[in-house]
């Protein structure tokens, strides 16, 4: 099994998606074209269906065959096509009035290397740490899939130096700024209304996104947090590799990556 596949079927690994998400967000264009064109708020009942959704095509990506690859794709782009717009208000280096639109390599770009990051950072915390060479794998067998995504032949990285070196210039560049916006989405994605539901699901999740963020982009969020909140970020990851050892791979990997 290539490392992607390894990675992407852990059902435990969402617990990375959070992060990825705000991270995205933290980029002015991403978050006014998710709050311009995405049902991104509604609910819990929204966020689950959001979610599996989001999923659905990770997975058809990674497991599916060549026909079904390439559906998952298309309808990722056909999506894409009709995400576009100006950005309303100015945020940090983004003047108003940019124009945005998901099918920009650069924004295609910035959201895999987002997911990249933070699906490895979590797989590594608590499924089992991964070595060198398999984080250089992750990145290249993942390329494919951001070039078919627009993003340019010259700019995906191959290897994890390449990897953290992007994500380094892009927080140097200033064009990484949480705005007004985003912090009104991030609500959405940590406390989705009638998420006492779920109150302990949402409490673990809350945790594991916010501590797992850069401490920077954390703050520009207004996320408060305090030396108790590493030691409840240190408990729930604790808690999640212990769930993930006592849990036999049948249950902890999704159906269709049982079938590789």
């Amino acid at each position: 099994m290539l490392i992607a596949e390894r990675i992407n079927a852990e059902r435990l690994v969402l617990a990375g998606w959070s992060r990825a998400i705000l991270l995205q967000l933290a980029h002015p264009l991403v978050a006014q074209g998710v709050a311009d064109h995405s049902a991104f708020r509604g609910g819990l009942l929204r966020a689950a269906v959001r979610l599996h959704h989001t999923v659905a095509a990770m997975r058809h990506l990674t497991f599916g065959d060549d026909d079904t690859r390439r559906r998952a794709l298309a309808g990722i782009l056909a999506i894409h096509r009709r995400v576009n717009g100006k950005l309303r208000e100015s945020v940090g280096v983004w003047p108003a009035g940019t124009a945005y639109s998901a099918e920009d390599p650069s924004l295609v770009l910035w959201v895999h290397a987002t997911l990249l990051d933070s699906l490895a950072l979590v797989f590594d915390r608590v499924v089992r740490p991964l070595a060198d060479d398999e984080r250089d794998a992750w990145c290249r067998e993942s390329a494919p899939t951001a070039l078919s995504l627009g993003a340019h032949e010259a700019d995906v990285p191959r290897d994890w130096g390449s990897l953290q070196a992007y994500v380094a210039r892009m927080h140097a560049s200033g064009q990484i700024v949480v705005g007004d916006t985003a912090r009104d989405l991030a609500r959405d994605v940590l406390t989705p209304p009638r998420s006492w539901l779920v109150l302990p699901a949402r409490t673990l999740n809350t945790t594991v996104t916010i501590g797992l963020l850069p401490r920077h982009v954390r703050e520009q969020y207004g996320l408060a947090w305090t030396p108790a909140d590493d030691r409840r970020l240190s408990r729930a990851l604790w808690m999640l590799r212990t769930a993930r050892r006592v849990t036999p791979t049948a249950l902890a990997h999704w159906p269709d990556a049982r079938r590789t």
